[in-house]
């Protein structure tokens, strides 16, 4: 499954790299993050692997990312693992003038075995949305400092 987002953020381009670029960040865009900790390698840098854990109502999920491209402020490339599930994204950020900046991410999603299979059939729409509301949050905590952790 592939499919593009993108949104528009009312910053420039540098100012939203520097927030996507910390770590200590995510908790404030990635509803239900719990931890973030790396694993391997320099982090942050190409080729670092990262544990993201999840709370998603009553499920926990473990993520491992691993940075493949790091070439900021024009791109940001890396895969998400968990089992059945195989996410590749390439995100780019392009100026919009002065003061905005597109964020543009590729994704494409992989499974394996027969229920993350037949998840990904019955609710191809849900990964989209759930892509999508991340980018709408990041927007969110980048422009007006709102931040999910605020949120019930």
């Amino acid at each position: 499954m592939k499919y593009t987002t993108e949104i528009v953020i009312d910053l420039p381009r540098e100012k939203v790299i520097g927030i996507m670029d910390n770590t200590d960040n995510l908790k404030h865009w990635q509803k239900g993050l719990i931890s973030a900790n790396a694993i391997s390698g320099e982090p942050g840098k190409e080729g670092s692997k990262m544990e993201l854990h999840y709370k998603m109502g009553k499920r926990e999920l473990v993520l491992i990312e691993t940075i493949l491209t790091r070439d900021f402020p024009e791109a940001f490339h890396a895969t998400y693992d968990t089992k059945g599930v195989h996410n590749f994204q390439k995100n780019y950020f392009k100026e919009e003038g002065d003061n905005q900046t597109r964020w543009i991410s590729e994704t494409k999603f992989e499974f394996s075995g027969f229920f993350m299979k037949l998840m990904a059939f019955l609710m191809p729409g849900a990964f989209k949305k759930q892509s999508l509301q991340y980018m709408r949050d990041f927007k969110a905590f980048a422009e007006e400092g709102k931040s999910v952790k605020d949120s019930k």
